[in-house]
């Protein structure tokens, strides 16, 4: 191996300490030389001669090693060796490479010592000669080989070098080879010249040659001289021209180097060298680092006003005294700069995660909540959040006035000094807050010991928050669209002062805020208004029936109003509808759309229709009103997607009717507690169905049996399926009897998601059976003398009833329905009295489907009459069709103010018509 392989795997401290060395080294040798150049002065051409001879085989060994490491090291030929066939890609390389480089021989082998190339190709193939075990062990250590031997061709210097593949493993070997002889015959034709001049000063130099190589060898570690004045050159350059301190410290503790940056750095005094290091005027802990030997990484220590990074490390030979190298550099600097990045990385941080959190639920309150949160503490240790209360109501402030009310406080206390939530602020003119308000900018006051403006507002509130150590603010105004909102306060109490740079990322963070409060506040706007309209369409108040017991629940959605309805309708008969309802969609076309399909509801509820046919008729008006709105406005405002169901109840019977158009179907809860969801048959939503007809459906309640109506936003939302739904539905529905009211309450509380993001209708209706004692019925002969006969038992069963005051009126009323029954129905005819909680309902029937009109009798007409007098005495009065004819009913009060044959005689009704001539 020569020098500077060994060089390479020196450690840094033994190269140094060999550099060190060298000044005495050298000026020994120069003494030593001395004497041998004055007496080798007149011999100098033959010692220059010899010199050339005794370097022959060193030559050899340069001149081989360097042409076997280049070949190993050239391009492809790791690549040739793997390849099918190493030889042809590899021998006329190596050919070439021979004849260029002078060499005897160029020889590739792989580590089995098999050749794979060579000048005479009858070798190629066949097996190296010599200890070639010992070049391969060297190889495999990383390292080449050279050898002199003896061959037939004369004395040869043979060296290998290794080819290592990309993970260090030994892919072959390439050994160059030449003859001694070929070297000197350079110099050949000079030897017998130079060898009588050399025989004399060789004989005199030869000792002292001899102590010097060794102590050299000793010393410089087997450097050679061109070596070690290169890398002493290099050392001094590189070493007092880094930007880095460098220490070098002897094993007794005493410094031997030290480059100009550390001097600089230091403040090193001229004669630093060889004192020790607790000598040299050092921070205690920076002294007893560089005395302690052991490693350390950028550890920071204090010199002078400089904060200094320090490396330590200990270096020196195996076994002996170790001495250490430390490097130093300057951190002060990059300290303030570090700070200044990191903090605009916060800032910047900050202003993100403004952007994502501030506005996520479009709520005004929140919103200013959240730009407190998100304010402190990184930028503040107190936030105070201010709004007009315009703002608060969703409408746009006009400007005029300045009082605001307190929205948010965040800080570092849960007890903080300042007004509480909720308080109106009237800021004073002069305080800052109103003069950011009316700049239009943030205001900054970095010391509020100092200033006295703001204290005018609530001077004992003002000491309260100084004395608590509040001591800067930044008062920023919430403005959007020119528009001033509120106002947000920053304090610092634990953190620096406020400063003219955070004014302008406090204005960033304020305007972004204001953003987010304006749009939640059009949208508390917008959804207010959606909310009124929808619940202005909705009941205000159930109508007064006696069919069943009614509690409802209505919950718009935070996401915006939707089209959820629910009606209770009283029908004739003592029976009553109930409906519930969906408008897919939110918002006020959604809200005004239910409008419109509730009052086609009551509408088509009035012709007493049954649930199919009325869905029908809903049906029909949905695709009509489609097709029309969606010529008008491209498709835009249809009312496509609407559901309904509606359901009849009829307590004489204990039937219920229902049918549903793409609606969730009800809950039927039984006297015991049982719950099942009756299979109601299901049509498409409104509009959809292409005209298909709809399909009813008819169960029995019992007396307590409660239906449970709902919109599909109760059982189904975004974590939640429909069927999951239902079974929550079941399981809270199940159990002990509870009234309607306490239905409601209890499933909202199990199935109300924290934040619905669709309306809830809920409508629970417990049912009652109207008791056989309050129903008369009679079957009448079509005979005019049946008239007779039902008046009087009207008549008995009034005074069963206890209603002898209704008995002129309901046997006026009775007396003309069969009447008309006998002259113009078809048998059977049938009538039947129901004594509800406040009212008489009569009910004629009979199997035609011609329904009497009420009409103004003419002067000559001999009837016509009876009917007018029918509505003037009855509170309502009206046909309903079943599958085998018609009825005839009415209805008047019993327990009220009615008409009797002593307020108003048939003369009177006759007379307020208005025929004079009558």
């Amino acid at each position: 191996m020569d020098a500077r392989g060994r060089f390479r795997r020196s450690s840094p401290g033994r190269r140094l300490r060999s550099l060190l060395n060298v000044h005495t080294v050298a000026g020994q040798v120069f003494l030593l030389q001395l004497g041998i150049v004055l007496l080798l002065v007149a011999a100098a051409v033959a010692a220059l001669l010899l010199q050339a001879r005794g370097n022959t085989t060193e030559e050899a060994r340069h001149r081989t090693l360097a042409v076997a490491e280049t070949f190993a090291n050239s391009p492809g030929v790791l690549d040739a060796l793997a390849s099918p066939d190493p030889t042809a890609a590899l021998q006329p390389s190596a050919e070439e490479t021979r004849k260029r480089s002078g060499t005897d021989a160029v020889v590739v082998w792989n580590p089995a010592g098999i050749r794979y190339t060579h000048p005479d190709p009858d070798l190629i193939g066949k097996r190296v000669i010599g200890p070639y075990e010992e070049a391969l062990a060297d190889a495999r250590e990383g390292r080449t080989h050279t050898d002199t031997l003896l061959l037939s061709t004369g004395l040869t210097v043979n060296s290998a070098a290794p080819i290592t593949r990309p993970d260090g493993s030994l892919a072959g070997m390439v050994s160059a080879g030449i003859t001694v002889e070929r070297v000197e015959d350079v110099v050949g034709a000079q030897m017998p010249l130079l060898a009588a001049g050399a025989a004399g000063a060789l004989a005199l130099a030869a000792g002292g040659a001899v102590l010097v190589s060794q102590r050299l060898r000793r010393q410089t570690h087997d450097l050679g001289p061109a070596e070690m004045t290169r890398m002493y050159e290099h050392h001094d350059a590189v070493l007092h021209s880094v930007r880095e301190g460098v220490l070098i410290i002897g094993s007794d503790g005493r410094l031997l180097l030290a480059n100009d940056e550390a001097r600089r750095l230091l403040d090193l005094p001229p004669d630093a060298e060889q004192r020790p290091v607790t000598d040299l005027g050092l921070d205690a802990g920076a002294t007893a680092l560089l005395g302690s030997g052991r490693a350390a990484t950028d550890e920071v220590h204090l010199a002078g006003e400089r904060l200094l990074a320090v490396n330590l490390r200990p270096v020196g030979p195996s076994g002996g005294p170790a001495g250490s190298v430390a490097t130093l550099r300057d951190t002060t600097e990059l300290r303030s700069l570090a700070g200044r990045a990191e903090v605009a990385r916060g800032r910047l941080r900050l202003l993100y995660d403004a952007g994502v959190r501030l506005g996520t639920t479009l709520d005004v309150t929140r919103t200013a909540e959240e730009l407190a949160a998100v304010s402190t503490p990184q930028f503040a240790d107190f936030v105070t959040v201010e709004l007009l209360d315009p703002v608060l109501r969703g409408e746009e402030p006009n400007g005029t006035s300045t009082v605001m009310r307190r929205i948010a406080i965040r800080g570092l206390r849960d007890d903080p000094p300042f007004l509480p939530v909720g308080e109106r602020i009237p800021w004073l003119p002069g305080t800052p807050m109103a003069e950011s308000m009316a700049a239009g900018h943030p205001v900054l006051v970095a010391d509020l010991a100092a200033s006295h403006r703001w204290r005018d507002q609530h001077p004992a509130r003002a000491r309260e928050i100084l004395h608590s150590g509040v001591h800067s603010l930044i008062s920023a105004p919430l403005q959007a669209r020119g528009v001033l909102l509120g106002l947000a306060n920053f304090w610092r109490s634990e953190q620096e002062p406020f400063e003219e740079e955070d004014v302008s990322f406090a204005e960033e963070l304020a305007a972004r805020a204001a953003v987010a409060v304006d749009n939640a506040r059009r949208y508390t706007h917008e959804h207010a208004t959606a909310v009124a309209l929808q619940r202005s369409l909705l009941p205000r108040t159930l109508p007064e029936q006696s069919a069943v017991e009614v509690a409802h629940r209505y919950l718009p959605a935070q996401a915006g109003v939707g089209g959820d309805w629910f009606d209770v309708i009283p029908l004739p008969g003592a029976r009553v509808g109930l409906v519930v309802g969906d408008v897919v969609g939110h918002g006020l076309h959604a809200a005004a759309t239910m409008g419109r399909l509730r009052t086609a509801v009551h509408n088509f509820s009035a012709l007493d229709l049954p649930p199919d046919e009325l869905l029908n008729h809903l049906d029909e008006l949905v695709t009509r009103i489609d097709q029309e709105e969606g010529t008008e406005n491209g498709g835009t405002h249809g009312i496509t997607g609407a559901t309904c169901l509606y359901a009849i109840y009829d307590p004489v019977t204990g039937v219920c009717s229902m049918a549903r158009a793409g609606h969730p179907g009800p809950a039927l809860v039984d006297a015991a507690g049982a719950v099942t969801f009756p299979d109601v048959p299901v049509s498409p939503p409104l509009g959809l169905g292409g005209g298909l007809p709809f399909e009813a459906f008819h169960l029995r309640l019992n007396a307590g049996a409660r239906l449970v109506l709902y919109t599909d936003g109760l059982v189904e939302h975004r974590d939640r399926d429909f069927d999951t739904g239902l079974e929550l539905l079941r399981t809270t529905l199940t159990g002990t009897d509870r009234s309607p009211e306490e239905t409601c309450t209890a499933v909202l509380d199990a199935l109300l998601p924290p934040h619905p993001d669709d309306d809830i209708a809920l409508l629970v209706a417990r049912a009652r059976i109207l008791d056989p004692s309050q129903i008369a019925e009679w079957e009448v002969r079509s005979d005019p003398a049946e008239v007779s006969r039902v008046r009087s038992e009207v008549a008995r069963r009034l005074d069963s009833w206890g209603l002898e005051e209704a008995a002129f009126t309901t046997e006026l009323v009775v007396s003309e329905l069969v009447t008309n029954a006998i002259r113009y129905g078809i048998p059977p005819v049938r009538l039947r009295l129901l004594h509800d909680r406040n009212s008489l309902i009569c009910e004629v029937s009979d199997g035609s489907s011609t329904s009497p009109h009420l009409r103004r009798a003419a002067t000559t007409d001999e009837g016509g009459r009876g009917l007018f007098l029918v509505a003037q005495f009855a509170e309502r009065w009206g046909t309903r069709y079943t599958a085998r004819g018609k009825i005839i009913w009415t209805e008047q009060p019993v327990h009220g103010e009615g008409a009797g044959p002593e307020e108003a005689s048939p003369e009177d009704l006759l007379a307020q018509w208005g025929d004079e001539e009558l």
